[in-house]
């Protein structure tokens, strides 16, 4: 037995047009002016700035506005965000988007709480949170689990260093998740999102430090269910079940529920794939997938029992052969699962083809981010980390 905490305040407003009750929910929690935060012009096109404005106004509840979030989020708009936010009195942050803006939004309520401290000694380890503004979410892409979990992602502008900080302090005081508001994603975008649910869960799912047989579960279904509908959506994008299907296991994958009791999370690809996104800028989902297989092959021998699991369990693979030839059809099945939505399982189908001096620089990121080591299934250092971008760079 693992002990564990799980905390997970975050009110969820689940359902078809439930963004209409954003202005109601922001003045619960007392704001009195908020940060509207967003990406690009897809969320003003489908009309739903257009009604999150339309929400706050009902309340009377003033804004300012800042657009510009990128996918793999910049530091440069966070430190935007924070003179703004400032300037104009604000004390709620309001993200309307995906994993990046709320990340950005995550960024800008700490940069707040701190307001004479660099918002990057965070996301670079050099001191810990003591607080955080409150952040609001309206979900629109089933992907990063941001909307219910402590941890966010930002990139320095300067070397494309990506960085993730975790802590309670910065979790959403409510995410609205209105299942609808993805039909409008490209099928791409779709996928890298699936793909990035699969990854939260198996970074909890694969440890050699034993695991609650509820939580394997829980996690198994999980993963089971994003699989079957996001190759429903690969068919039919506007199919409504499945969208809610994904979008509840996208917050539950990454709330810490699938690592209740695990004796600790993993997330060695997702941090090889960050230095990959900081320096390339690919889509995350899709640097997960082509780094997942070689991570898994060369880390399987040291975790081999759950990946047995994971092959029979999960992959549907039959009880047939060694332990090893059962893990290794599992990985593979994994892998065929990604081809079959459009997702690479190699650095090449990401457009790449890494330089021995790229590997070797991707390493010592990794390096520095991790301080020396990380992983659950297996222990990794930088020789390991050189290994992997090697294995995948084909």
């Amino acid at each position: 037995m693992n002990n564990f905490q799980y905390y997970t305040p975050t009110k969820v407003v689940f359902g078809k047009e439930t963004e209409y009750q954003v202005g109601k929910l922001v003045r619960e929690q007392g704001a009195t002016k908020v940060l509207l935060h967003y990406g690009g012009s897809s969320a003003e096109r489908s009309g739903l700035l257009t009604r999150v404005r339309t929400a706050l106004q009902a309340e009377q509840i003033p804004f300012v506005e800042l657009g510009g979030v990128q996918p793999n989020p910049r530091l440069s708009l966070v430190y935007k965000g924070i003179e703004l936010a400032k300037e104009e009195g604000v004390d709620f942050i309001l993200a309307v988007g995906g994993g990046s803006v709320i990340d950005s939004s995550k960024a800008i309520a700490y940069g707040l709480a701190a307001p004479d401290r660099d918002v990057w000694e965070l996301y670079d380890h050099k001191r810990k949170a003591t607080s955080c503004y409150p952040v609001g979410v309206v979900l629109t892409l089933s992907a990063a689990g941001s909307e219910m979990s402590n941890s966010s992602v930002i990139t320095k502008d300067e070397g494309g260093i990506k960085r993730g900080y975790s802590s309670d302090y910065a979790r959403p005081r409510f995410a609205v998740m209105d299942p609808i508001l993805t039909m409008t994603l490209p099928d791409y975008q779709t996928a890298c999102g699936c793909t990035d649910i699969i990854m939260h869960t198996l970074e909890r799912y694969f440890t050699s430090k034993g695991n609650l047989e509820l939580t394997d579960g829980i996690a198994e279904a999980l993963l089971r269910t994003v699989m079957k509908n996001a190759l429903i959506l690969r068919e039919d994008p506007q199919n409504e079940e499945a969208r809610a299907e994904v979008m509840w296991a996208g917050a539950l994958s990454h709330n810490g529920l699938t690592g209740c009791g695990n004796g600790g999370d993993d997330f060695a690809t997702h941090r090889l794939e960050h230095e990959l996104s900081g320096m390339f800028d690919v889509a995350h989902g899709a640097g997960l997938a082509a780094l997942w297989g070689s991570w898994a092959r060369y880390v399987m021998s040291d975790c081999l029992p759950r990946f047995k699991k994971f092959a029979l369990n999960v992959m549907n693979v039959p009880a047939k052969g060694s332990d090893e030839e059962i893990a290794l059809t599992g990985i593979a099945a994994m892998e065929n699962f990604f081809t079959q939505i459009g997702m690479p399982v190699s650095v090449s189908g990401l457009g790449l083809d890494l330089t021995d001096e790229q590997i070797e620089e991707l390493a010592d990121k990794c390096e520095a981010a991790v301080g020396g080591s990380i992983g659950a299934a297996k222990k990794l250092t930088r020789p390991d980390f050189v290994k992997i971008y090697q294995m995948a760079n084909f």
